[in-house]
């Protein structure tokens, strides 16, 4: 379940309150609404720019998904690392056991 966003930037900025003896000083309100104003409407603004990276993204990846299912790339066998690695290992742990026996 969503929360619902009840006010607009609109509908803050147009609230009106009744005016109280001892009540707040109403410019400092009006000056407060407006920076909360200010910070809904820019809210607002990354919500907007976030979901359309995310319709982005998700169209990006639909993409290469369909590309990698169409076009299956044959997996490579590097038989020179391979070899490289094989005496490498053999270098090491044969130097090893040979030092061990002396």
């Amino acid at each position: 379940m969503q929360n619902r966003v009840q006010l607009s930037g609109k509908d803050i900025l147009e609230k009106d309150f009744k005016t109280a003896m001892r009540g707040y000083n109403q410019e400092e309100v009006d000056e407060f609404l407006d920076i909360v104003i200010q910070d809904y409407e820019a809210f607002g603004q990354e919500i907007d720019r976030l979901k359309q990276e995310i319709q982005r993204m998700k169209k990006s990846s639909e993409g290469q998904a369909r590309t990698r299912s169409t076009n299956p790339v044959p997996q490579q066998v590097n038989y020179d690392v391979l070899k490289r690695l094989s005496n490498l290992e053999k270098a090491v742990f044969g130097s090893k056991y040979a030092n061990a026996d002396s």
